[in-house]
């Protein structure tokens, strides 16, 4: 019996969220099953004309305290809780009057929902924490050997599918169950959440004493992690709304990898940030070559991918636009591990189906990443910030030297400040004609970084703008770019020697712009 199929006789259904429902049991009641309900529920399935019965009338017991109890009582959870193969549940049931419950509809008051509102109070918090319908979910997961448990609108035509082919087995219904407990277990961190954020007054803070979060696992088809020693998994997170990587269905190309996921990322976040065609090339998270605007969608991705064609070999390819043939051609000259865009062509998909294993990403939507929260895992502890979603206002910044810039160098400033964003600390790049021309990544000092990005520059670097992820501490990182060519620099400020810096520009003739925003990436 217990791989078997079992039959539904009988169901409660008691949900705040009343998508598909009145279908729902419809459904069940045209295949003879018998349905208890409270509350709203009830009333909008009895206003459907679906035979219910409410579950006072079955317990004998009104629903009382302004609904807060309805159905904490044993005829309910022994109804769930009894198991059918137990000879001493089964004499239970039949000396105290419970009849079988082998369907538990349920879904819980919408407690997050109510505690984004503002002016939510305390007390409406509390009066939006569910109680009886965590109860009958975790009961009814715990008998899932008997009894079929539905937290979902989604899973709803799964199991009338079931139930009309015989295939609602004790598999599907453990697979139920467990989607079950972690609806009430995220229901139980978002209200731990929530409380432990308040202060005495109500006010409430920006990080809780307890923070819970669930990731759901999108793949554990990973070759490994980032070496091949360590096991990998990925875990999408449901909490954050924006568009991630987790939405983009890979439609070709060999398992995607750890690192992929991790390089990709870096690429969609900041080919998002360019409003202009652009196309990103990333390789170990850092961006090598970035291209905006000007010409074709090929001609832009030509120059990203020659800003610096020894990194990009291997790397991945992030697009703001539908990836078109002519583009495609020029992707399978390379060696590259991905493609994202937001559309590919039937002529670049027939050209890239060739490299049988590149993957290519779909992305659903290219708006920028706004709001949420970024982590970082480190020993012992978890380490939570706001994403830095901050977009830079050209007239929120502040010419400090002599020379204003011209417009050009505005453009290549305020395109290099978008890529640095983007660079892992310390960062430097330089811009010229919406083509990076060199970046220096990740280096320990800012002048190291500024000399790593002119050696991969070369000549082509002179007459460009640079972006500082952060303030220059001292005059050598300003004398660096200018002895390699630039022409303009943007940083944030903010040093004590911010007088000694601004003095070093005007000594050689560099227009340097103050954002007042620092943008580091470890």
């Amino acid at each position: 019996m217990s791989s078997k199929q079992v039959n539904i006789k009988r169901a409660l259904i008691s949900v705040s969220n009343k998508t598909g429902i009145e279908a729902f049991a419809r459904a069940l009641s045209e295949r003879g099953v018998d349905i208890l309900s409270t509350g709203g529920t009830a009333k909008l399935l009895r206003d459907a004309n679906i035979p219910v019965r409410d579950v006072s009338d079955y317990t004998g017991f009104p629903e009382m305290m302004d609904g807060r109890v309805k159905t904490l009582n044993p005829k309910v959870h022994g109804g769930i809780l009894a198991r059918r193969d137990n000879e001493g549940d089964l004499a239970s049931m039949q000396e105290h009057g419970i009849e079988q419950i082998d369907l538990v509809c349920v879904n819980l008051y919408p407690f997050r929902e109510a505690v984004a509102k503002d002016g939510c109070s305390i007390d409406d918090a509390i009066e939006n924490i569910d109680i009886g319908g965590p109860c009958m979910v975790r009961a009814s997961a715990k008998n899932h050997k008997f009894v079929t448990i539905v937290v979902d609108p989604e899973d709803y035509s799964v199991v009338l599918a079931g139930l009309d082919d015989n295939t609602l087995d004790e598999s599907k219904r453990r697979a139920l169950a467990v989607k079950a407990f972690a609806h009430t277990a995220a229901y139980d961190g978002a209200i731990a959440n929530h409380f432990s954020a308040l202060n005495a007054d109500g006010s409430k803070r920006a990080f809780p004493d307890i923070f819970t979060r669930q990731f759901i696992k999108t793949s554990d088809t990973l070759r490994y992690g980032e070496n091949p020693h360590q096991a990998g998994a990925f875990y999408a997170d449901p909490e954050d709304h924006g568009v991630s990587l987790a939405d983009c269905p890979v439609l070709q190309g060999k398992a995607i990898s750890y690192n992929n996921i991790s390089d990709s990322d870096a690429a969609f976040a900041l080919v998002r940030d360019l409003e202009d065609e652009a196309v990103v090339i990333v390789k170990h998270a850092n961006p090598c070559g970035v291209a905006m605007g000007q010409g074709t969608q090929a001609e832009i991705y030509e120059r990203a991918r020659a800003a610096d064609s020894i990194s990009a070999f291997g790397g991945i390819a992030a697009f703001n636009r539908p990836l078109t043939e002519a583009t495609a051609k020029l992707i399978a000259e390379t060696f590259m591990e991905v493609v994202i865009a937001p559309g590919f062509d039937d002529a670049a998909r027939a050209v890239l189906k060739e490299r049988k294993n590149l993957r290519l990403m779909l992305a659903p939507s290219i708006a920028p990443v706004s709001g949420g929260l970024e982590f970082k895992r480190v020993n012992g502890g978890l380490l939570v910030q706001d994403r830095d979603a901050h977009m830079l206002d050209r007239d929120a910044c502040k010419v400090v030297t002599e020379r204003a810039p011209t417009e050009q160098e505005w453009t290549d400033m305020l395109f290099a400040w978008s890529v640095a964003k983007h660079v892992k600390s310390n960062a430097i790049v330089f811009a010229k004609d919406g083509t990076t021309m060199g970046v220096g990544a990740g280096q320990m000092n800012r002048v190291n970084s500024t000399r790593i990005a002119a050696y991969h520059g070369g000549d082509a670097i002179k007459g460009s703008a640079v972006a500082s992820d952060a303030f220059f501490p001292f005059r050598d990182g300003v004398d660096a770019l200018a002895d390699a060519g630039a022409t303009a620099v943007i940083q944030p400020g903010g040093s004590i020697r911010d007088d000694e810096v601004i003095a070093a520009a005007n000594e050689k003739g560099i227009a340097m712009i103050f954002t007042g925003i620092r943008h580091f990436k470890h």
